[in-house]
């Protein structure tokens, strides 16, 4: 029989929030035959928790395992409680490992931390990264299972255009993110380029959307900003660009990143948290450093000029993905809650 899981995470899409781990994991472990439960469906932060709190104790008795999303900001102490409760009714947590600044989360919060992980039946990493990490802490319970993608969505296009940078840009809008590099790499590039399109996809999370409208229309630049779009809907439009960029400060195993790899667009992100463990510079992408305007330039040049490396990243990278389609990434699942 297979097996029964509680799922405990921000499981908001169907309210029009961005799909979470919660959103895309559940359903497909569903598909292979197991019987899922969730919380984490309320909009309030409040009734959200307890919520949690309701379903821990509603099914503390029928579950095999509980599946805990955990991010390294405030939701970390959801994470935190809901451990709390699995021990006290001798449930088997599995948190999944989320966000690229969690390991400050260790070292800032080292006595709830050592509670989380170092009780649970197993921690879940989507990347090297997080597990060392982990490990260097000083936690050893650790298995990577990446975030997954169903490739045969993807259409690999490696017949681009490169006259001009038409750039997409894929993210919620926050600070953590550094949506205006973006906007100051259009201002530069115009300079040299003035067909230079951005198109910015996301929704707002902390005000950074309106700044950098504001941005925008201040200095006159050829920027869209499309608010949040469906996975469907941002695939669809992806043929009309050139670049894919990834601005964040802050970074784990994105899926947008992969999902353009697999598209065959050129990926040009900052070298932080888990990219490099993604992306090989001038193998699978380009690479730059954080906030790094001048050296964020001289990589979209190379994009645009130079067409046998281009060639050779954009193939390597699509071969890369295909290593996240589900139907590879389910066995680690599989192996995991069999």
């Amino acid at each position: 029989m297979k097996r029964r899981i509680l799922y405990l995470g921000n499981k908001l899409a169907h309210k029009g929030f961005t799909p979470t781990n919660i959103d895309t994991l559940g359903p497909l472990l569903e598909q292979e035959g197991y019987n899922l439960f969730y919380a984490g469906t309320k909009k309030s932060k409040l009734l959200r928790f307890a919520q949690m709190v309701q379903m821990i104790f509603t099914y503390r008795k029928q579950v095999d395992y509980v599946l805990l999303d955990t991010y390294s900001t405030q939701y970390f102490w959801f994470a935190y409680a809901a451990s709390q409760l699995c021990v006290f009714f001798d449930l088997k947590y599995i948190p999944i490992l989320h966000g690229g600044d969690l390991p400050k989360r260790l070292s800032k919060s080292s006595k709830a931390s050592r509670f989380v992980f170092g009780k649970s039946y197993r921690n879940i990493a989507p990347s090297f990264y997080l597990k060392r990490a982990f490990e260097k802490a000083g936690f050893h319970n650790i298995g990577v299972i990446p975030n997954s993608i169903d490739i045969a969505a993807y259409p690999f296009q490696s017949n681009r255009n490169y006259g001009e940078p038409r750039i997409l840009w894929v993210r919620s809008f926050a600070e953590i993110y550094n949506p205006m590099l973006a906007l100051k790499l259009v201002e530069k590039l115009m300079l040299q380029y003035p067909g230079t399109r951005l198109t910015m996809v996301g929704p707002d999370k902390d005000g950074s959307l309106n700044d950098c409208r504001e941005y925008a229309l201040k200095h006159k630049l050829p920027v869209t900003f499309t608010g949040k779009l469906s996975k469907k809907e941002w695939i669809s439009r992806s043929t009309d660009f050139n670049i894919f960029l990834n601005t964040t400060h802050y970074d784990n195993t994105p899926v947008s990143v992969i999902e353009a790899m697999a598209l065959g667009l050129p990926v040009v992100s900052t070298r932080v948290g888990g990219i490099p463990f993604l992306i090989k510079h001038d193998e699978t992408g380009f690479l730059y450093e954080d906030d790094d305007l001048t050296g964020l330039i001289i990589l979209v040049e190379k994009v645009l000029k130079d067409q046998e490396k281009k060639g050779e990243v954009i193939r390597r990278a699509r071969l890369e993905a295909e290593g996240y389609d589900w139907t590879r990434v389910k066995q680690e699942w599989l192996k995991l809650l069999n």
